[in-house]
């Protein structure tokens, strides 16, 4: 293909129907800088307007193609052709909107568990609420993102339960290393128990005893 041939074909078109670069370029919503690189050879219409500039100059697509004219009426099958092609590239570009979305979707996630963590202390039930609401937005994220890499709906399944088990992995270990290391309570456990000066804190793989809470005296201690 000979992008100078077309680029002048294209000119002659224009000017055949007496139109400026400015007013074709609003026509076809573009600017007029697209249009003169197309008319120069510097560079080809897309598929979409391919099919836009063939029925704007009633002149068919390998004639645009070919930079010169084969006949008079538009072969209906080619600009069938063109049309499907475009459509395609419309669903490419909805994919790719859609996998920005999922990114996006992932990020907010993790966004709302730090948040989580740096916002709210371990004693408020607030911290653990919205690191969950966080953990169900990156694996949904993770879920529909995985959908341009995993074909079968079970894959894709398995890749959310993958990332469930990462983060009851993740949650688990900061709670021991807040607990052991920084004396604080955990922040996910699913039981407390109040005693006399003393409350109990019940997680999945350890219970935390949290003796004289609120005083100068009060003391951190896990037991199996």
């Amino acid at each position: 293909m000979d992008q100078k041939k077309v680029g002048a074909f294209l000119k002659t078109l224009r000017k055949e129907k007496d139109l400026t670069q400015e007013m074709l370029a609003e026509a076809l919503r573009v600017s007029s800088r697209t249009v003169s690189r197309w008319e120069t050879g510097n560079n080809m219409p897309d598929i979409s307007l391919l099919v836009e500039l063939s029925a704007f100059y009633q002149v068919s697509i390998p004639e645009i193609i070919d930079g010169e004219r084969k006949r008079e009426e538009m072969d209906q099958e080619v600009k069938t052709t063109a049309i499907k092609m475009a459509e395609y590239s419309k669903n490419e570009l909805k994919a790719e909107k859609q996998k920005l979305l999922n990114a996006l979707l992932m990020l907010f996630g993790v966004f709302t568990i730090i948040s989580a963590f740096a916002i709210f202390p371990n004693e408020s039930s607030w911290g653990s609420i919205y690191a969950t609401i966080g953990g169900a937005i990156l694996t949904a994220g993770v879920y529909f993102g995985s959908k341009s890499v995993l074909v079968k709906r079970s894959a894709r399944i398995w890749s959310a339960v993958g990332c469930i088990i990462l983060l009851l992995g993740l949650f688990t270990v900061s709670d021991y290393i807040a607990v052991s290391q920084f004396h604080q309570v955990p922040r996910f456990s699913y039981e407390k128990v109040y005693g006399d000066h003393i409350v109990e804190h019940k997680t999945l793989f350890y219970t935390v005893l949290q003796i004289d809470p609120g005083t100068a005296d009060e003391q951190i201690e896990i037991t199996r």
